[in-house]
């Protein structure tokens, strides 16, 4: 162990002993607020397995990780983010970090008291304490989309492409490692083989320092760069669209912007002089080698505004094609307005002969009655949808009835969306051999 880690850890005893004789938490913070703060992720494994190895208990290293949580915000927000509003997006993600990283340092601390551990009842007490600090681990996906899908974006916007590449690679590993490590725990459960156990714990281990490293970049690098090249207006969308993702943490009082929301493709921006020396030295050596803002404009004359993107006429009918499933739309009069055809798979037997037709007399008579009992059901919300599995030849289809609503909720009409499963059904060992978990 290096000198300065040693220094560290009899600071930490020190601490613990002050912890333990019940002092004051605030007094505590003053005076080890410093080195605390300073520990980094891939100190603090080691430093709870020294820990544990001299017989401090396993609750009172935890008691420990709630007090460097709580000064590592404190120090962020004292020396990196400053004037940073409660409830605002980025206090929301810096919130998550602070779960996110009690979790890991709580995963290391009881690996550790697995390789420490005298009798076979200890040692599946504590993997049962994995399991369960495991299964908050998992929550760390929805945090990282936040990152991945909310602030990337602008950042590439700017030029700035490495370090979203960088940090989405390790996000991407962390969650690997964390999926090999469910499962290398369902094994041990079984097994439980002692040579298993350990490389389970030193596989824990492992990627909690991980994850407390991503913590570290994100609240030292990433969070205040974004704090100073963002404007209200982009943290705006990241609220709005963060809440839809959801969110790990939550408190009292949301921010609420003043600004209208500004989308990444709004966008034509540089980086000023003033916000360069607010970035942190990772992003200043980022761009001072020299960054190209993403000028392209993705919103053509003539395109349609669907919400969620912007489509031409030609474009909307070639997706529609491109679709493994056929639609057909009939408004609330019960009139057919519109029917797609599918290059990949065909349904049944739709044409041009059929728009303006009642909905129903497009299915046989035997089935009409039923038709428009099915269309009525969904579109007064009596259910969700509607689901039937049918034949055409020897192909097997599902057919989906759904109420198709506008985006405050009125009912504008029905859909029948069909799908041809046959292959998947037919061959369901075949496609499970081609399933990737992403």
């Amino acid at each position: 162990m290096s000198n300065n880690v040693s220094k560290k850890l009899n600071l930490v005893k020190e601490l613990l002993k002050a912890i333990h004789m019940g002092e004051d938490v605030n007094e505590l913070k003053r005076r080890f607020a410093n080195v605390l703060s300073q520990i980094s992720p891939f100190e603090i494994p080691l430093i709870e397995q020294e820990l544990i190895k001299e017989g401090i208990s396993v609750n009172d290293i935890l008691r420990l990780c709630d007090l460097h949580v709580a000064l590592f915000r404190d120090y962020l927000q004292s020396r990196e983010i400053k004037d940073l509003p409660r409830g605002h997006p980025l206090d929301m993600l810096i919130g998550e970090n602070e779960y996110i990283l009690k979790q890991a340092e709580v995963l290391a601390l009881y690996a550790s008291a697995v390789l420490k551990a005298q009798s076979s009842e200890e040692v599946r007490n504590y993997l049962n304490m994995i399991s369960t600090a495991l299964q908050e681990l998992r929550k760390i996906r929805t945090h990282y989309r936040k990152i991945q899908m909310l602030l990337f974006p602008y950042l590439e916007r700017r030029g700035i492409i490495a370090v979203p590449r960088v940090l989405w690679g390790r996000e991407d590993q962390v969650i690997l490692k964390l999926r090999e490590l469910s499962g290398l725990l369902s094994k041990v459960l079984q097994t439980f083989d002692e040579v298993t156990v350990k490389e389970l714990a030193s596989k824990a281990l492992e990627l909690s320092k991980d994850v407390s490293e991503l913590v570290f970049r994100e609240n030292k690098i990433l969070f205040p760069a974004v704090w100073a090249l963002f404007s209200e207006g982009e943290w705006a969308v990241i609220a709005e669209l963060g809440d839809d993702i959801g969110w790990l943490v939550s408190v009292e009082n949301r921010w609420v912007p003043k600004e209208k929301p500004v989308m990444p493709y709004e966008l034509s921006i540089s980086i000023s002089e003033e916000q360069l020396s607010k970035l942190p030295k990772e992003f200043i050596d980022v761009v001072s080698r020299g960054v190209k803002p993403d000028t392209y404009q993705v919103q053509k004359e003539g395109d349609l505004d669907l919400g969620t993107g912007f489509l031409s006429i030609d474009e909307v009918k070639a997706l529609f094609r491109s679709l493994p499933i056929e639609i057909t739309y009939a408004n609330t009069d019960g009139r057919v307005k519109f029917y797609s055809e599918s290059f990949l798979h065909r349904g049944f037997v739709r044409t041009k002969t059929i728009i303006g037709r009642k909905f129903e007399y497009c299915h046989p008579p035997r089935l009409e009655a039923m038709v428009k009992n099915v269309a009525k059901e969904v579109m007064e919300g009596k259910v969700e949808f509607r689901e039937f599995w049918t034949k055409v030849g020897d192909r097997i289809i599902r057919v989906l009835i759904t109420p198709v609503r506008s985006v405050d909720g009125k009912v504008l009409g029905v859909s029948e969306i069909v799908e041809d499963l046959t292959d998947v059904i037919s061959n369901v060992d075949e496609v499970k051999k081609k399933i990737m978990v992403l």
